[in-house]
C-alpha cells in the first residue's frame, strides 16, 4: 500500500502493480480498491500497464477531510496521476466514470479515457431518482442511518429491487463491506446531481475533452443506463461506443471482459 497527499492534505491510498503506461482505476459507489473484482481487474491489467488502484476519498485506507466537494475528488485523482508521472490512462466505472469525466473536463492530464456505464438519465421516459435524492442520501448519513441509506441509494438511485438489499443483509461479508463505505454515498450522489433528471447532457461543459474516449455499456443493462451511454458517446469528437453482452456492471463486475476491452483500447488495437 502506498499513499499520495491530495491538495487539501488528505492521504489517498493506492496499490501499484505491473509495468507499462500508467493506468488509473476509478471505482463507483460502494466500491474500493480491495473489492475482490476490482483487485482481479487490476491484476489482469497489470500484465500490460502500471496499474494504480486507489481508494477514493473516505474509503478503505484513504482519508476523508471535510467538507466534501466534487472539486476535492478531482484533486485526489489529479494527485494520483501526478504520482504516476503526470499523465495516465483512466478507466472509471459508474459514478467513478462521472468523476473521471469531470476531471478530464477540468484539464487533468488524461491520455485516454474509458467511461463505463456512467448512470446518466437522459430520457424523460426512463426511471429517475426522486427529485430530492441527493439531499435525502445526505440526511440519512448525517443521522447515521447507514442501512437505510444503502437501501435508499440502491432502490431509489440504482433501481435495484428491495429484495436484493434484503439478500445482501443475509451475506455478512457483503453487507459489512457496504456498511463500511456507506458514509461516502453522499459523495456519489453529489457527483450525479443534475445528471439523472431525464434531460439532455450538458455537452458544452465537456467540450474541452478532446482525447480519445471509449464509452462502455452492456447490452443486458437497464435501458436508462444504455440511453445515457449512447448520449455520452455522441458528446465528444473522438469517442466510440462499445456495446457488448456481459459489460453491464449492475450485477457482478466482469473483470476478464473489461480487461480485454480496456487493453485493446489503451494499446490502440481496437
Amino acid at each position: 500500500m502506498n499513499f499520495v497527499i491530495s491538495k487539501d492534505g488528505t492521504k489517498i491510498a493506492y496499490d501499484k502493480s505491473g509495468q507499462g503506461h500508467a493506468l488509473i482505476l476509478v471505482t463507483g459507489a460502494f466500491s474500493y480498491r480491495k473489492f475482490p473484482a476490482q483487485m482481479q481487474l487490476a491484476e489482469l491489467l497489470s500484465e500490460q500497464f502500471t496499474v494504480y488502484n486507489y481508494d477514493r476519498r473516505g474509503r478503505g485506507d484513504s482519508g476523508d477531510t471535510r467538507p466534501y466537494t466534487v472539486e476535492r475528488e478531482i484533486e485526489d485523482l489529479q494527485a494520483v496521476i501526478e504520482e504516476a508521472g503526470g499523465s495516465a490512462y483512466v478507466w472509471g466505472l459508474s459514478s467513478g466514470a462521472v468523476l473521471a469525466l469531470q476531471a478530464a473536463a477540468a484539464g487533468t492530464d488524461i491520455a485516454k479515457l474509458a467511461l463505463h456505464e456512467p448512470p446518466f438519465v437522459v430520457d424523460p421516459a426512463d426511471r429517475k431518482p426522486p427529485h430530492n435524492f441527493t439531499a435525502h442520501v445526505g440526511d440519512l448519513i448525517a443521522a447515521d442511518r447507514r442501512a437505510e441509506a444503502i437501501k435508499y441509494f440502491m432502490t431509489q438511485g440504482m433501481g435495484a429491487p428491495s429484495f436484493v438489499v434484503g439478500m445482501m443483509k443475509l451475506m455478512p461479508g457483503v453487507w459489512s463491506n457496504l456498511m463500511a463505505v456507506a458514509h461516502t454515498l453522499p459523495y456519489d450522489a453529489a457527483l450525479l446531481d443534475g445528471y439523472m433528471d431525464g434531460k439532455p447532457l450538458p455537452a458544452e461543459l465537456w467540450r474541452s475533452v478532446t482525447q480519445q474516449v471509449l464509452v462502455l455499456e452492456g447490452t443486458e443493462s437497464p435501458a436508462g443506463l444504455r440511453h445515457g451511454a449512447r448520449a455520452l458517446a455522441q458528446v465528444f469528437p473522438n469517442a466510440r461506443l462499445l456495446s457488448k453482452k456481459g459489460l453491464g456492471h449492475t450485477k457482478k463486475l466482469p473483470a476478464k471482459l473489461i480487461s480485454a476491452e480496456l487493453s485493446a483500447f489503451f494499446t490502440g488495437k481496437q
